[in-house]
Order: C-alpha cells, then structure tokens, then sequence
C-alpha cells in the first residue's frame, strides 16, 4: 500500500544515476567532502589542524546517521548546523573544526553546483549516445526518397535521412551549448557571511593573500579550476538559469522530433517501438498510438516552463541575498534535470526501434509527384520535344484542374500522369516519362549533404567522444 506521496520522476521516468546525483546521500556526503576540503586547505594555510582530525573526517564521509540529522534540524531549526552535529558526533576529535569559518552557503552553494556539474556530464553522456543513434538513422535512410512539407503540406520531396539531419543538428546545437556551460561553471567558494569573506581574514589574522588561496586550494580539491571572483552569500543565480537554459534547449530539440514522428505516424510512414504485448488503447484494441513521443513532448512542456523558474530566482534576489531562491530552486532544477534524463531515454527509445515503411513513403509520394514533375514535363517537351511553351502550360493546367477535382469529390486516385502520356501535346512515351519522374532528380542534394554533414561534421564529434557513448537506459513504461 502507498499512502504518500511518491514523484512520477522517481516511480516512472527517471533514471537511477540521475536520482542518485540529486540523492540525499550524494547532497550530505558532498558536504563533508566540502568540510574535509576546507579543512585541509585550512591546515595547508597554517591552521592548527591535524592529520587526525582530517582522517577521522575521510573516514566517515558515508556515515550519515539521518534519524540523527533530522532530529536535530526540528530541534535547531537549522539543516546545516544540524548536519554539523551529526559530523561532529562521528568525529569526536574534528567537532572543533568542523565548518571552521564556514556559513551555510559554503556547503549548501558549493554543493548544488556539484550537483549540476554531476547532473550535466550525465546528461552530456546521454546526449552523446542519442546523437550516436539519430547519425546511425541518418545514415541508413539517406538516400530514401519522402514527401516534403511545408505547413504540413506537399511540397519538394526530400529524403528520410536528409530530415534526421536536423534532428541532429539540434542535438549538436544543444551539445555545444551544454559544453559551453559546463565549461564556465564556478564554486562559490569560501567568501563568509556576506561576500567579504570577514570571517576567513580574521582566521588567517588579516592575511589577505591566504584568505585567497584558501578559494583555491577549495576549487582545486573539489574538481574545480575557478570560484566566482565576488559574490554576496550566494553564487548569482544566474548561473542557474544558464545552466537550465541548456535543459530547456534539449526539451525544445526532443519536441520538434516529437512532433514529427506523431505526424509522420499519422500518415503511416514510421512508427515508433510498439511491444508485443502493448495495448494502445482501452477501447479501440487496434490503435498503436505513439505514447513515447507524447510522453517526451509532455515532459519537454515541463522543463521548458521549469526553465524561466531560475530566471525569475536570478531577477529577484535582493541585496547580498534572500532565501526565496530555496525551495524553488530544490524543486525546479532537480526536477528539470530528472525530467530532461526520462526525455533523452524516450528519445533514445524511439530513435533506436523507429519503424519506417518505405512503401507507404513510397505510395504517398507518388500520390503528390505528378503535381510536382509538370514543370520538368513542361521543360522537356519544349527543350527536346519543340512543343510551345504556353500550349503545354494550358494543358497542364487543364488536367491538374480536372485532376484535383476528381480526387476530391469523386475519392479517385492521381491519375494527372496517364491524362498528360493520352494527351497528344505532349508527345510523351512511357519511357521518356519514367525518365523524367526519376525520384532522385527531385530530392537535389539531399543524400550528398547528409553523407557530407556526417563526414564532416558529425562523424569527428562523436569520434572525439567516443568514450561518452554508453549503454542506453530502459525506459520503465
């Protein structure tokens, strides 16, 4: 029986890598990573810590007594201090230094970018498989030839992997940005109360040059090259709201290929992963609704409205800072980037066990194709045939009238072709008119340019993050 309340994030979509990173275990275990940092910097600055100490901290980084903690918050008030005595009841000898010179924002800031530094790698990495996947697709169905459209109507035929090419280049648009903000993401640091870091100078006796190195040495035990060179207590929230800018980018680029797929599955052409055992609907046994890309598009909606949460954090923030940043940002950045972990996996899914039908491509562009080979008619049977040029317009204007017409109301098939090979203006045989309506002279450059935008553009990005390709997550439903 469940009689509380339990996240569709955890029970339905997320994966478990990227529930643990936004675990508690991974939050309160950070946070001691932090105190032992700062302590060793502490010490390497010339603070009377000890060796022992720091040891006793290393060593009970991941006993975490949470009956403890909590009992201590509700008495305190207070989740760091009470974390601090949770620490210091495992390490008797460190108590003292335990968060020496330390405010909240040391561990809780500090920490959450951690977390998103986490969370981004892993998203990085899941990102790099599904562009694996879409260049995989691309490749295979390059040269299938498939109506064009434009306002989802008939126009130029292209080819099915000439249309995952801007799938991928989204990706890839989305790959750099996610770079870029991984690339420039700082620490808070170790800057005190307010932003002056007061507290560390009188800790190091008014030496200014150690107050800096301490930031340092912090950034460089935890991974980090850099720390923000001024803050007020906390970090700007902008960063957070680059950094959720890039989750809103990736909802945007699964929302568009979305959108095709539940188009193209309309008209019979591709299908995403049905199982054998699937029910598609409860009433109607023979629907194969495409549920995965409903559920992706559904779920992009969410981070992209999660995405102006730190944005309106960022714009709010009053002075040296205020706490209603708090429980929006625990809310609206995990669960964006648990919401973006389940899309990428959904798109994955799809991607990977897409079905495609070329003889219902096939059967829909020829549906359209007639309409489209009347210019190339008209060009050739007055370059090679010496037909006058405004005799033959009329005359194709004429059939594709009547054409249309008998489509439309009478439900019949195009039938522009065998009205233009019975019309003797065009002098047209068989041959010359299957010569003509070659598919491959009208879908252009469209498998040239997806066998040069693979080669030289998508193939030397995965190669250099060939390591990042892993396994892909089982979707749970």
């Amino acid at each position: 029986m469940q009689d509380k309340y339990v996240s569709p994030f955890q029970e339905r979509y997320s994966s478990e890598k990227m529930q643990y990173i936004f675990s508690a275990d991974f939050k309160f275990q950070t946070w001691r990573r932090l105190w032992i940092a700062l302590a060793e910097a502490e010490k390497e600055l010339g603070i009377n810590i000890t060796d022992e100490q720091i040891a006793e901290m290393r060593a009970n980084v991941q006993n975490i007594d949470y009956d403890f903690a909590k009992a201590k918050e509700r008495e305190v008030r207070h989740d760091v201090m009470a974390h601090v005595l949770a620490f210091g009841e495992v390490c008797k000898k460190a108590k003292p230094i335990i968060h020496l010179g330390a405010t909240s924002c040391y561990v809780g800031d500090n920490t959450e970018v951690i977390v998103m530094r986490e969370a981004l790698l892993l998203i990085r990495r899941e990102l790099v498989t599904l562009i694996s996947k879409v260049r995989d697709f691309a490749v295979e169905y390059k040269g299938l030839a498939t109506l064009g459209y434009t306002h989802f109507q008939a126009a130029q035929p292209t080819t099915v992997g000439k249309r995952a090419t801007l799938w991928l280049q989204d990706l890839l648009l989305d790959l750099e940005t996610l770079d870029f903000e991984l690339g420039r993401l700082k620490l808070l640091g170790c800057k005190g109360t307010t932003g002056t870091a007061a507290s560390f100078l009188e800790l190091f006796d008014g030496d200014e040059d150690k107050v800096k190195a301490l930031d340092r040495l912090i950034a460089n035990k935890m991974g980090f090259e850099k720390t923000f060179d001024v803050s007020g207590q906390t970090y700007t929230r902008k960063m957070d709201a680059n950094v959720l800018r890039v989750l809103a980018g990736i909802a945007e680029s699964a929302t568009k290929f979305s959108n095709d797929i539940r188009l193209l599955s309309h008209e019979k052409e591709v299908e995403e992963p049905f199982e054998k055992g699937q029910i598609g609907s409860s009433a109607m046994a023979y629907k194969r609704n495409p549920m995965r890309s409903e559920r992706m598009a559904s779920l992009a909606r969410y981070v992209i409205v999660s995405s102006l949460n730190p944005s309106l954090t960022a714009s709010s923030q009053w002075l040296e800072r205020t706490l209603d940043d708090s429980a929006n940002k625990r809310i609206s950045t995990s669960e964006a980037f648990l919401a973006v972990d389940a899309i990428l996996a959904l798109y994955t899914n799809i991607i990977g066990g897409l079905n495609v039908y070329p003889k219902i491509i096939e059967k829909n562009l020829n549906r359209e194709l007639p309409f489209m080979a009347t210019e190339n008619i008209l060009m050739y049977c007055v370059k090679v045939k010496g037909g006058d040029r405004q005799v033959l317009h009329e005359a194709i204007r004429r059939h594709s009238f009547e054409t249309v017409k008998v489509m439309k109301q009478d439900g019949k098939d195009n039938d522009l072709l065998e009205r233009i090979l019975n019309d003797k203006t065009f002098n047209l045989s068989r041959e010359e008119l299957d010569k003509i309506l070659d598919v491959k002279s009208f879908t252009g450059m469209a498998e040239a340019q997806v066998k040069d935008y693979i080669l030289s553009v998508v193939d030397p990005i995965l190669e250099n993050n060939k390591n990042d390709v892993i396994v892909a997550e089982e979707i749970k439903y």
